[in-house]
């Protein structure tokens, strides 16, 4: 099908998205034809879908040196070519999120950069199943490295990918990258948004693995480049999603300052001024002594990028480059020694750039120049051809003997009936709890926490039959799934990230019995997991404050020698008291955060109290079955 004329995919309106008034040369390209407004609706319905899988195809072919998982369209994988599991003895560097960034995450896929990148729907995080086909595909004995956008949806989805391969026995670590610059230091949890200095982390990343650095060691040079970019974009028109209407937020002779890379409206909106200008207050934004979002001072020496947003020309990108080097030079004190012109970070056809800014010393340079076969850093395509795809990887079971599916022991032991009645009791708890937590979720969620609750503990219900409970790590780890298989939604994560915590924890134990320290022990983990990854903590109105107080108060009454059913009802006394507790906490996590302080009073956290109640249930529970 041929591209439709210039007239067709012009403004309708006949509106000037000229960017002439900050460069002679700045002007809006149009979207192509796929992504066009105009592009008949019934082929819109019908090719959307297939619009990552198809750029997948396409750059396997354009590219020797890349391949990708045969899963589509669910699992969306580029990967190295050249690398197996099975043989590869280097960590493994995986990136991805949502697709419509391009050329991130997969044209960064190269020796010396990237050795897989995740693809997930436009402007949508992978799925977790997706996530995990990639690490372990490519996945050696030295471990693997996940890079990740500081986005909710990518930290929990990229989170339990990671506490699931680790379940399985591969070495992962994550590194959060958010090196958003755009607004002041923000309340609760969301944080800095990570932009297109993300990409300079995975450079830094890919050279210290290709050096053949340990897993700890590439984790903490990208822990450390993620500490030191910032980033702040511009941009004068909406990005186009495929099958939407594009926004007419932005009038004519108006700019967007400091806006995301999803198409969300940025922290300002201005006149449209000159290059030179807007140039000026990007840095100074960026170099900002107030935020103090990166650590530079004059006199230090910098790596700057011009990342143009999709619908930007090389030309006046560069127009851009070439205003900043000259202002960080004698504006804000500092030595340019790198500068990376291009598109690395878009936002489908946006029209406008970010600029990074990233402290350079000696080893940052040395990563930054380090050889690397990604075809966007850029390099040329070379090599023989493989074939464009390899089947995705079916995991070697790190954990059992044998195959065969699990089922419910014929007798069970004491720990195990000890672990039936307490699941059993925690399930039927929540069940009776349906009806007032989506009350109270009513008024300060989505209304739906209690019948989001409840499947989760109907699955569990369904599913002990085939429990094999007198192995306490791998019911944990089977509750995990029950859940995963059937909450869904955030909960549904944040639930499967608990019990497959707390599995990699107790697998460890000895499989004759597993303490009542232990127990407490994986507890501890499981929370430090959901608040890795969820980010939330003590006092932001969640579920972690029922299970941090309850945490504390087990460990504490175990170390004083107080028999374990005492400790464990004490503990879940705590754990009501702080569910009870967060009536009088502001929300900094969550749908709640967007809830008036006045309306949150009313009410307890539906998530801490559903905790406490399933908690404070099995430690009832288990007090009955050992005095009985």
């Amino acid at each position: 099908m041929a591209f439709p004329s210039k007239k067709l995919i012009d403004d309708p309106n006949g509106a000037s998205h000229s960017l002439s008034s900050i460069s002679p040369s700045l002007s809006n390209s149009p979207a192509i034809f796929l992504f066009s407004n105009f592009r008949p609706p019934q082929l819109l319905s019908s090719r959307y879908f297939y619009v990552v899988t198809e750029f997948i195809e396409g750059l396997v072919e354009t590219y020797p040196g890349l391949q990708y998982l045969d899963g589509f369209p669910l699992v969306k994988v580029v990967l190295r070519a050249e690398v197996s599991a099975a043989t590869y003895d280097k960590v493994a560097v995986v990136s991805g999120g949502g697709s419509g960034h391009e050329p991130a995450h997969a044209g960064f896929v190269g020796d010396g950069m990237l050795t897989a990148a995740i693809c997930g729907d436009i402007f949508s995080s992978p799925p977790v199943d997706s996530i995990l086909a990639g690490i372990r595909a490519v996945t050696g004995s030295k471990g693997c490295l996940l890079i990740v956008k500081n986005y909710t949806g990518d930290r929990l989805n990229f989170g339990l990918a990671a506490e699931l391969a680790k379940s399985e026995g591969y070495k992962v670590e994550t590194v959060i990258v958010g090196d958003d610059c755009a607004l002041p230091p923000p309340r609760g949890i969301a944080g800095r948004r990570g932009l297109a200095g993300t990409i300079l982390v995975h450079k830094v990343a890919g050279a210290a693995a290709a050096a053949g650095l340990s897993l700890a060691e590439v984790a903490a040079e990208a822990k450390h480049a993620s500490e030191i970019v910032g980033t702040m974009g511009v941009a004068l028109t909406v990005c186009t999603i495929p099958g939407q209407v594009t926004s007419d937020r932005l009038g004519p002779g108006k700019m967007e300052l400091g806006l995301g890379i999803h198409g969300e409206p940025g922290a300002a909106v201005a006149d449209i001024q000159p290059v030179n200008v807007v140039v000026s207050h990007v840095l100074q934004q960026i170099l900002s002594t107030e935020t103090n979002y990166v650590p530079i001072t004059r006199g230090e020496r910098v790596v700057l990028m011009v990342n143009g947003l999709g619908g930007t020309p090389a030309m006046e990108l560069m127009i851009a480059a070439g205003k900043a080097v000259p202002k960080l030079q004698l504006e804000h004190g500092l030595a340019v020694d790198r500068v990376y012109t291009g598109s690395f970070m878009t936002s489908l056809d946006m029209a406008g750039f970010s600029i990074s800014i990233m402290k350079a010393d000696p080893l940052i340079l040395q990563r930054l120049d380090a050889a690397t076969k990604a075809p966007y850093w850029p390099v040329s395509a070379d090599g023989n051809h493989p074939p464009a795809k390899i089947p995705v990887p079916i995991p070697v079971s790190r954990s059992r003997k044998t195959d065969e599916p699990r089922s419910r022991p014929l007798q069970l032991n004491e720990q195990g009936q000890i672990l039936e009645v307490a699941i059993e009791a925690a399930a039927n708890a929540i069940i009776n709890l349906k009806d007032k937590l989506n009350e109270w979720d009513g008024k300060v969620g989505d209304g739906d926490c209690g019948s989001t609750m409840c499947r989760g503990a109907k699955a569990i219900l369904e599913d002990i039959k085939n429990y094999p409970l007198n192995e306490a790590a791998e019911t944990v780890c089977e509750i995990g799934s029950s859940i995963g298989r059937s909450m869904g939604g955030t909960s549904g994560i944040i639930y499967t990230i608990f019990f497959k915590a707390a599995y990699s924890h107790l697998k460890a134990s000895s499989h004759s019995g597993i303490t009542s320290k232990q127990w407490a022990q994986a507890l501890a983990s499981s929370i430090a997991a959901v608040s890795k990854y969820g980010g939330a903590s003590a006092g932001y109105r969640t579920l972690l404050d029922a299970l941090i107080p309850a945490s504390s108060v087990l460990e504490e009454k175990l170390n004083s020698g107080l028999d374990p059913c005492t400790a464990f009802i004490l503990s879940s006394e705590a754990a009501l008291a702080g569910a009870q507790s967060t009536v009088d906490m502001h929300a900094q996590a969550g749908r709640s955060t967007y809830v008036s302080g006045e309306i949150l009073s009313t009410v307890p956290d539906p998530g801490a109290m559903a905790a406490a109640t399933w908690y404070r249930a099995a430690a009832l529970a288990v007090k009955a079955k050992c005095e009985s």
